[in-house]
């Protein structure tokens, strides 16, 4: 016989029921009395009901309503064999008043269920009372009322399942064709438990199935973000999102070692109950944190909130209330380079295949991180190399004065000395001197000679860039930290690393820029103009100034601190009037440059001109005697060096005497501007002037000092 349909099961179930269906006495015992017709709309019923459920609880009440038309009894309950573990698990107990909620797990043979699950037969229990197996499980039915029992193997022709049992409230209530009645219902409600087992293991698989889909997904998504996204802090938050997104973290993070792994930068912190203002790329102390043991391990570390308590007060993650911590290493070409960060407010949220899977998402993060990091490098030392570039081609154009360093006296040979000791130990030199004596043309000289003459010389006339603009010259700035700062700038300390900064006009440079300088002298470190980040650089520096640097400290114009660390080495670079001996030489030698750039043919100067020019005292130094001799050379027509010798008598002249009150003027006047025209407190005029308040004002009113209108 061919069956088509449902309907045709339930027909061919149907006519077996009636052909075993009991009129005995002894089957009415088990059966209720009802008709016939009755009896089989209730197995139609109960059928459907296995025909539709697919959720075991559900399914379990629906047929503890419907089987009383059936079954005697008052009290159900269904055990599954668990084959991992081999134990019996009570699922359900139920009567019509009453439930039991948790879960019992026995062992077999501690079970009664267990018994019927092995020896695949009925158990039956007239009186509870005389039966004394199993007494905690009996004991746990006579809680329930249960006078006697029924319990049936659940078997189909896969599995065995576990048992079905049934209790009355009545001394013997099961026996004879009733039992075979109810090993019938039995069959059918192991069809109904193994269609809602194997319903539970396919959605379980489904959802498993689309947790590992989703898992790929991620693994492709972040593949696709790595060779696409090289600006590190937008790979970092797209890899953050995603991976809370997938793993349904609480809190990520990306850790990456810095100083030679003493200290950690926080890239990328997301939390969920952090809120916008929760800061990025802040630098942390990397001792005593579960991120430095996976960098020194190389292997995952799971911590639980006792595990996290160890660390002490400054793990941040405490506070935050998270429960459970995964600290990942990211690995790249065998070496770790960092550190992915993920948390959960609640207790064992990492499993170990939670973790395996996390290592490679860890791995391919490495992956985006390194290459991140060697384009941010390749990126800014390109822009290095493009503003040294571009800075060489402006001091190419820059007219210096002079090239070289010319003359044979005592006192310029004692200099050179000096530089050429100093020129390979990498040490601060101060150079003094007054203006135009070559204070820069020294300093070149000591970077061609020195380890670093392969790279670049920068040169920074202090004096010459206004105020406000001078720390951004110096240390850079990013992206719209002032106003007018329409992109990322670096600054002259980074154009110089692994070179030589010159620092021209050194007395001239601010207060308040001062205690960064010595910052960047002492740690070699410091930050661009609207970034907290931590530049490192290698740059020697020398300095020079015309002014008197100890008054200044005395004055306090200039910190002391600050000057005792540049003040390492100082040269002392003569006035051209103590060496008259080398101006016959500069003379020849800029008479040749500037011919030559004229176009004339000068090989001729007089005696009594090069004596008139050796008696000179040359106010203006080297650089008076240059422009001196460029003029003369444009005056010359012939091949005989004509020297307007007059302007030199004219300079050379004794000037008139100022009175006293012109000097006293000049004297407040620059102590006005100094202070910015602020008269008392702390940096005013009057302090800079050794005076009260009351008596500068006096002074201002006597020599009609008035402050001028701003513009």
């Amino acid at each position: 016989m061919k069956i088509r349909g449902q309907g045709d099961v339930y027909a061919l179930l149907l006519c077996s029921i009636l052909m075993i269906m009991p009129d005995s006495t002894a089957a009415q015992e088990s059966l209720p009395l009802n008709p016939p017709l009755s009896q089989h709309q209730a197995l139609l019923e109960v059928m459907e009901s296995i025909a539709t459920h697919r959720d075991l609880p559900a399914l379990f009440h629906d047929l503890i309503e419907r089987l009383p038309r059936l079954v005697n009894f008052d009290t159900m309950w269904l055990v599954l064999h668990d084959p991992t573990r081999n134990v019996m698990r009570l699922q359900i107990l139920e009567s019509p008043n009453r439930a039991y909620v948790d879960v019992i797990e026995r062992n077999v043979e501690d079970s009664p269920s267990g018994w019927v699950w092995h020896e695949q037969r009925p158990m039956i229990v007239p009186d509870m009372q005389q039966e004394t197996r199993f007494p905690k499980a009996m004991d746990l039915l006579r809680s329930y009322e249960v006078r006697s029992l029924c319990i049936m193997p659940l078997t189909t022709a896969h599995r065995r399942l576990g048992a079905v049992g049934f209790g009355s409230q009545r001394v013997g209530a099961y026996g004879g064709a009733g039992v075979e009645f109810l090993q019938l219902v039995a069959r059918q409600v192991a069809v109904a438990v193994d269609n809602a087992l194997s319903h539970q293991a396919a959605q379980a698989l489904q959802l498993q199935l689309e947790h590992e889909r989703d898992r790929l997904r991620l693994l492709l998504d972040l593949n696709n973000r790595v060779v696409s996204t090289l600006d590190l802090r937008q790979l970092f938050r797209a890899i953050s999102a995603s991976v809370r997104q997938v793993m349904e973290c609480d809190y990520a993070s990306v850790l990456l070692p810095e100083q030679g792994g003493k200290q950690l930068r926080v890239y990328a912190r997301d939390f969920d109950q952090g809120g916008e203002s929760w800061q990025e790329e802040i630098v942390v102390t990397a001792r005593g944190r579960p991120a430095s043991q996976v960098l020194e391990s190389g292997e995952p570390l799971v911590l639980d909130a006792r595990a996290l308590n160890r660390y002490g007060p400054h793990l941040n993650l405490v506070a935050m209330g998270l429960k459970s911590v995964c600290v990942l290493p990211m690995m790249s070409r065998g070496r770790v380079i960092g550190t992915l960060n993920l948390g959960r407010l609640r207790e064992g949220a990492f499993l170990q295949g939670d973790v395996e899977f996390l290592t490679q998402v860890a791995n391919q993060v490495a992956i985006g991180v390194e290459n991140a990091l060697d384009y941010e490098q390749l990126a800014e030392a390109r822009e290095r190399l493009t503003e040294e570039r571009k800075y060489l081609n402006e001091e190419i154009r820059t007219e210096y004065g002079f090239e070289a360093i010319i003359g044979e006296s005592p006192a310029l040979k004692r200099i050179l000395k000096q530089a050429e000791l100093v020129a390979p130990t990498g040490s601060t030199v101060l150079i003094l001197g007054e203006t135009g004596t070559g204070k820069e043309i020294l300093a070149r000289a000591i970077h061609d000679i020195s380890p670093r003459r392969e790279r670049t010389f920068v040169s920074v006339n202090c004096a010459a860039i206004p105020m406000g603009l001078l720390e951004s010259e110096l240390f850079g700035h990013e992206k719209g930290a002032f106003t007018g700062a329409i992109a990322q700038k670096i600054g002259r300390f980074e154009l110089a690393h692994q070179g030589t900064l010159f620092l021209d006009e050194l007395g001239d440079i601010p207060l308040e820029l001062q205690p960064k300088l010595l910052r960047v002298l002492q740690e070699q470190e410091f930050e661009r103009l609207g970034s907290t980040r931590t530049l490192h650089v290698d740059a020697r520096v020398l300095a020079a100034t015309s002014r008197d640097l100890t008054q200044m400290v005395e004055d306090r114009e200039f910190r002391g601190d600050l000057y005792y660390r540049l003040n390492i080495f100082p040269i002392l670079v003569p006035a051209l009037r103590e060496r008259p001996e080398d101006i016959p030489l500069l003379v020849a030698h800029f008479t040749d440059k500037y011919a030559r750039r004229m176009d004339k043919r000068i090989n001729n100067i007089p005696a009594e001109t090069m004596e008139a020019l050796k008696r000179y005292p040359w106010p203006g130094n080297v650089r008076e005697l240059q422009n001196l001799v460029e003029r003369a050379t444009i005056l010359t027509s012939g091949s005989t060096l004509q020297v307007p010798l007059s302007e030199l008598r004219q300079a050379g002249m004794p000037r008139k005497a100022r009175t006293l009150a012109e000097s006293e003027r000049d004297q407040i006047m620059r102590a006005l501007r100094e202070a910015q025209w602020v008269l008392g407190g702390p940096g005013g005029a009057a302090e800079r002037l050794g005076l009260k308040r009351t008596t500068l004002f006096y002074k201002m009113r006597k020599l009609g000092i008035t402050r001028p209108e701003l513009p």
